[in-house]
């Protein structure tokens, strides 16, 4: 299963350029039902850096937005919007 586009390398560059990302963690993780505690289990850190990156507090590193995809089941680019614009809401 592919967990991105090719649209994904625009987000992957913004992403990587430090500007400030939206996300909808919380969105696809309650669809799942999970905690953000189990969410941060499966993905090898704590409840509250899932509860920061949730929240926009956060930016996770590229390595973990593709952990956290890969978890959820959807593709990294569905996860993570430009403050600018929305992507479709398609799963993997």
């Amino acid at each position: 299963m592919l967990f991105y586009d090719e649209g994904v390398k625009d987000v992957l560059h913004l992403f990587e350029g430090g500007i400030h990302m939206q996300n909808k963690i919380r969105e696809y993780r309650e669809k799942k039902s999970l905690s953000q505690g189990r969410l941060a289990d499966l993905c090898n850190v704590s409840r509250q850096t899932i509860n920061a990156i949730e929240n926009n507090k956060y930016d996770p590193s590229l390595q973990l937005a593709f952990d956290i995809a890969t978890t959820l089941g959807v593709k990294v680019d569905y996860l993570f919007l430009n403050e600018g614009g929305e992507k479709d809401d398609k799963k993997a």
